[in-house]
């Protein structure tokens, strides 16, 4: 447990999360800037809040005049999804010491989440190498809100630039994973799905009801089309196997056998 080899892995695990949360949390450190917090109260808010849409909220319900009351349902509402995070967990945490579970389950976000997924279903990882994917990129997102919130003043920076830095994470974690028929799927209807709500008007709801719709439409592909694992990489065609040919390569190591060998009627072998 943390060991070495568990740190380099995690830390590999979590350098696109780490990428992503640079691009965003700085703008999010300028936006706390503008309602008057310092760096220390920033820092204290991504580390005991850590959340990048909760922290985002804060600043522009504060500066439309939202009530404390308001922001705080507002947030705690779009963090509740945290929860379904955590409790998604429990297995791989059922062995794990409680401290450990409690630490890593406190600590998940929609992007470290995706990348622990991933890992655990790809086999060979383990709650503390999660956790320490969590942390890392924590710090990362701490680290960048404190800076921008340092330079806010004097750094400013356009709103659709600071718009598309939410996007930016979700290319870098859209470039590292496999390309499969699936996730392809899942690419193309969640693009198409937040770009034809914005067309129609719905800009709120737009990324929500694009991701759904991409992962909906994945999971019916792979039932549909399920991927069959040890298949050979190069199957006859239907009509090879009504005409009894052999595919490409097909008799290579294959011994022959007596009806191969048997003499035809002009008495060459076949």
């Amino acid at each position: 447990m943390f060991s070495r080899e568990h740190i380099l892995s995690a830390f590999s695990a979590a350098v696109p999360i780490m990428l992503g949360y640079v691009a965003i949390g700085l703008p999010c450190g300028i936006l706390g800037n503008t309602i008057g917090l310092n760096p220390l109260q920033v820092a204290l808010l991504s580390i005991l809040l850590y959340s990048g849409a909760g922290q985002f909220m804060i600043p522009n319900m504060f500066l439309a005049g939202s009530s404390v009351a308001a922001i705080t349902a507002s947030v705690s509402l779009v963090n509740t999804r945290q929860m379904l995070y955590a409790a998604s967990f429990a297995p791989q945490c059922a062995e794990s010491p409680r401290w450990l579970a409690a630490l890593f389950a406190a600590s998940v976000t929609d992007e470290s989440y995706g990348v622990n997924t991933a890992r655990f279903a790809e086999g060979n990882w383990s709650v503390d190498r999660a956790l320490m994917v969590n942390l890392f990129s924590q710090s990362s997102w701490t680290i960048s809100n404190i800076v921008g919130c340092a330079v806010g003043a004097a750094v400013d920076i356009p709103v659709p630039i600071a718009a598309f830095a939410m996007t930016a994470i979700f290319i870098c974690l859209l470039v590292t994973q496999k390309f499969t028929s699936a996730n392809i799927v899942a690419m193309i209807v969640a693009m198409l799905g937040v770009y034809l709500c914005k067309a129609f008007g719905l800009t709120g709801p737009a990324i929500l009801i694009g991701a759904v719709a991409g992962v909906v439409c994945a999971l019916a592909f792979s039932a549909l089309f399920p991927r069959k694992k040890g298949a050979p990489r190069f199957a006859p065609t239907e009509g090879e196997a009504q005409a009894g040919a052999t595919p490409v390569g097909g008799d290579l190591g294959r011994p022959s056998t007596s009806e191969d060998s048997s003499p035809d009627e002009g008495g060459e072998r076949r």
